[in-house]
């Protein structure tokens, strides 16, 4: 795209973080709040120098070369101050161009808090109100757009380059930025606070193994199981609740998986992270303005099956994928993972027989429990907890039916010790139970020691 066609999305949309950024800037100066007669002198000071850096800049030039075009708003920038005599202070010219260069090359208000790395999620609810998500708990930033419509520019500039679109007619869209992060837009007549965003965000340096153990999410003893799990090519469902973080386990249980396999992954806005090479990415699309062209993940699935797939991942089952999904599962693509939400792990297994209701087949429910003893080896259910943290609870095994009730067995439980100073202490311990898939991991040639599920060691704090 143009760079034209990037300012000409952005252009009046100049002064979205003014009012914001200046009370950000007071703030920090201990200085009494601006007058009206003062934010008025310098929204007319950004326009015009936006304006003129907007005429000045050369419309083919390449966006994606991000340094040098903004190499050359910075010379034109400086060039604008002198001719016009502008004078500045170093502090004020720098947030001045950090704007500028924000509206015409970034996402406006939004730039600074997706550079922050601290901040996981950014929730705009209309112009006025932005929140973040730190270390699990909820900020209002002192930062705001200038009305609806520039909240609306900066949504068309999400969703634009990935042929998406959002109007009245399609009042909401899943999208994605171009780091992977996961984006949603709501605008009216759905949204009655105004056209509101949710961000969540994708570090740019993605969790490690040793970061999910160094914060408490597993221990050392059931991450080996779970490796060995996917190794073995057991079928796994990450179950949770919104943000509890399944796929980033989902991402880093993938890094396990073989680099001589053929990975498909499905997703509705593609955000995994899979670092093998042999990887084939799909993305869901929806219908177009006509109401044509809409491409489901059910019918991902299906595809995907003629793939030749070793592992199928889909992103996330919401409704009647669900049943294809299980296919797949049952039909020799063994090591397959997906996630979906629930509130624990026998909640999983009790939505995803729904959602696979929702395909519209005449199955009797006692065969759709059958496809999911059958298909699934193991649910690992993670929670956010009140402390903001989040854990793996629950490594559960799915045993097999007894009579119409599918039958599990915890592997893994978190066990909760107390709150101390507002944190959650306790650990996932194993319950002394040994799998009974440790015949299929033993079969493939991994031996792991009984005393990682408690076998033979006396359990105890």
């Amino acid at each position: 795209m143009s760079l034209l066609r990037r300012i000409e999305q952005g252009q009046g949309g100049d002064q979205g973080s003014e009012s914001g950024g200046l009370r950000s800037l007071q703030s920090r100066r201990m200085a009494p709040p601006a007058t009206d007669a003062q934010r008025d002198t310098y929204l007319d000071l950004k326009t015009r120098v936006q304006n003129r850096l907007l005429a000045e800049l050369d419309p083919s030039t390449d966006v994606t070369q991000i340094s040098q075009v903004r190499g050359t708003i910075r010379e034109l920038f400086e060039q604008v101050l002198s001719e016009e005599n502008i004078v500045l202070s170093r502090q004020e010219k720098h947030r001045l161009f950090e704007q500028i260069a924000a509206e015409i090359l970034g996402f406006g208000p939004l730039q600074p808090l997706l550079e922050d790395e601290e901040i996981t999620e950014i929730m705009v609810n209309g112009p006025k109100n932005i929140y973040v998500e730190k270390r699990g708990r909820l900020h209002r930033v002192p930062l705001s757009f200038e009305s609806d419509e520039h909240v609306m520019r900066i949504i068309d500039r999400i969703v634009a380059p990935l042929g998406r679109r959002i109007d009245e007619a399609s009042p909401y869209v899943d999208a994605r930025l171009p780091d992977g992060s996961r984006v949603n837009a709501v605008i009216p007549p759905i949204s009655l606070v105004g056209p509101t965003l949710t961000i969540r965000k994708f570090s740019k340096n993605p969790i490690t193994i040793e970061q999910l153990i160094k914060f408490g999410s597993l221990t050392p003893e059931a991450l080996q199981f779970l490796k060995a799990c996917v190794e073995a090519r057991l079928n796994i469902v990450i179950s949770g609740g919104t943000g509890s973080g399944k796929t980033t386990l989902l991402n880093i249980l993938s890094q396990f998986i073989p680099s001589d396999e053929r990975i498909i992954t499905i997703e509705n806005a593609a955000e995994l992270q899979l670092r093998q090479e042999h990887v084939v990415t799909l993305e869901s699309r929806p219908p177009n303005i006509e109401g044509k062209g809409e491409i489901t993940i059910r019918q991902l699935v299906v595809n995907s099956l003629r793939m030749r797939p070793d592992r199928i991942i889909v992103g996330e089952i919401r409704d009647e994928e669900a049943l294809d999904m299980l296919q797949a599962m049952n039909t020799g693509h063994d090591g397959s993972m997906t996630t979906a939400h629930s509130n624990s792990p026998r909640d999983t297994l009790a939505r995803i027989e729904t959602m696979a209701l929702m395909a519209g087949m005449d199955l009797p429910i006692r065969a759709i429990r059958e496809q999911i003893a059958s298909a699934i080896d193991l649910v690992v259910h993670q929670e956010r907890l009140r402390d903001g943290s989040r854990r793996v609870v629950n490594i559960t095994e799915i045993s097999g039916m007894e009579g119409d009730v599918i039958t599990m067995t915890d592997i893994f439980a978190f066990e909760q010790r107390g709150i101390e100073n507002g944190k959650v202490i306790g650990e996932l311990r194993p319950t002394g139970l040994r799998p009974k898939a440790i015949n299929q991991i033993e079969a493939s040639g991994i031996h792991l020691p009984p005393s990682i599920f408690g076998v033979g060691a006396r359990r105890g704090y």
